[in-house]
């Protein structure tokens, strides 16, 4: 038998991280799983207001939460256990009032072979922090009115930023929005691939009418079509014909296009005529927000210090903490109780990827070569303005990205006071906010090493 007051104590934890504190006491305070039959669960609500509110705003995202938690869930019905005011004998010994079953299609919870989407992508469950929150705001443009403002949205980043679920809940987003348009969704890998097959195959033409039938086409890692000309020249035309009929374009990339290699100019520039919008390195808060997203999911307790352990550990892959956030959470259900500090530090041991270890020396090979300066300038002591910025990104990469000592940096940079390396690090950090150019010099720069 299953416990169905654990299971909604867990889906009410994971509902009140997606709402308002208001919200989630106003709707859900007064609620419980009555009973289960056949695989439809019987919701007991207070009132017929909130039924109608549950049922309007929230009733997808309930199914979900309650399929995560049970596959057998089918259904969901809502019962008024008692109308706000009546409190008589007799109005309690009334017969619950049901509204019909609500039953969202199987098919509709897992991926849509229709539109290629994942329902599991939302913004209900989309941390948005500093570090995300313009490609978030640029997103909600696009939903409000497709194919009119920012054509094409491309949303570029490094791997683990979330830039897959971001593009999937905008489609997910349109398609509830918007339920006349159609929408699909691919990785540029399956749209060279099949174009390959219709060349092979003489159905090029069929190739071309099954994507000019969408309203709007959302197409993952469009990095793979660096050097592809083929490839690139049917994605052209395809670009054309959206943006001469108003239908709306989202990519994402893992580097901003003008640093794409092999992309031909014409491509570039229709990137370029749009909005590109970086999802960088989240924030520690962001990073500690995650955290607690994810524990609050599994129902497991974590203390504000190792929250905030894990978000310091694992700094630029969302998907490397989600993935340590649930092996703490098996382990946790395993021992029956809250982990310490030296068995998270086993599970970071054994499930992140180890930093690739780089010479000083290596990286500001790197560095030099892509500012195409001579290597032995980072080391001296000149005030040249295309030396400082490439010594300052040295400096600001060696203690970003791998930690090494404001004292030590400056040693192995020609014996500089750790003070200048500090103001250099800041510098470049400050200036991030702000200056795309050197946003994408660093992504760059990073892609490299």
């Amino acid at each position: 038998m299953h416990d169905y007051s654990k299971m909604w104590q867990t889906a009410l934890i994971e509902i009140e991280t997606t709402v308002s504190q208001a919200n989630f006491s106003t709707w859900f305070k007064e609620t419980r799983i009555i009973r289960e039959e056949e695989g439809v669960i019987y919701l007991g609500v207070p009132n017929s207001f909130t039924q109608e509110w549950l049922v309007k705003k929230f009733h997808n995202s309930i199914l979900r939460i309650l399929r995560e938690a049970n596959e057998q869930v089918r259904a969901l019905e809502y019962v008024i256990e008692k109308e706000s005011g009546s409190k008589s004998d007799s109005s309690r010994n009334k017969k619950p009032t049901m509204m019909p079953t609500m039953a969202m299609p199987l098919q509709d919870f897992y991926i849509n072979k229709e539109d290629n989407l994942n329902p599991r992508y939302t913004f209900e469950n989309f941390v948005v922090g500093p570090f995300n929150e313009l490609a978030h705001a640029a997103s909600q443009t696009v939903i409000k009115g497709p194919g009119q403002t920012y054509n094409p949205l491309l949303v570029y980043g490094g791997p683990g930023r979330g830039k897959t679920h971001l593009i999937q809940a905008i489609g997910n987003q349109i398609k509830a929005a918007f339920p006349n348009k159609k929408v699909f969704y691919l990785t540029s890998e399956r749209f060279g691939s099949e174009f390959l097959s219709a060349l092979q195959e003489g159905k090029a033409q069929a190739f071309k009418d099954k994507y000019r039938k969408y309203d709007v086409v959302i197409m993952d890692d469009v990095q793979f079509f660096s050097s592809k000309e083929k490839f690139q020249e049917e994605f052209f035309h395809l670009f054309n014909t959206f943006k001469d009929t108003g239908r709306q374009l989202i990519f994402s990339s893992d580097k901003h296009p003008n640093v794409i290699p092999g992309l031909e100019e014409r491509v570039r520039s229709r990137f370029n005529a749009g909005m590109s919008v970086d999802i960088p390195e989240p924030d520690q808060e962001s990073r500690v927000a995650i955290v607690r997203t994810k524990c609050a999911i599994h129902n497991i307790t974590l203390s504000p210090e190792l929250m905030e352990f894990l978000a310091s550990t694992i700094k630029d892959n969302i998907r490397e903490i989600e993935g340590v956030v649930n092996i703490v959470a098996c382990q946790t259900q395993l021992k029956n109780r809250e982990l310490n500090i030296n068995e998270i530090k086993n599970i970071l041991k054994n499930n992140t990827r180890p930093k690739k270890m780089m010479s000083v020396k290596e990286i500001v090979k790197i560095v030099s070569d892509f500012y195409n300066i001579d290597e032995k300038s980072i080391y001296n002591k000149t005030r040249r303005k295309e030396i400082v910025r490439p010594r300052q990104m040295v400096m600001y990469l060696l203690r970003e990205d791998f930690g090494i000592s404001f004292p030590s940096i400056g040693e192995k940079l020609g014996g500089r006071d750790h003070t200048t390396v500090i103001h250099s690090y800041e510098k470049v950090k400050a200036e991030l906010k702000t200056d795309t150019i050197l946003t994408q010099e660093v992504t760059e720069l990073r892609s490299m090493i």
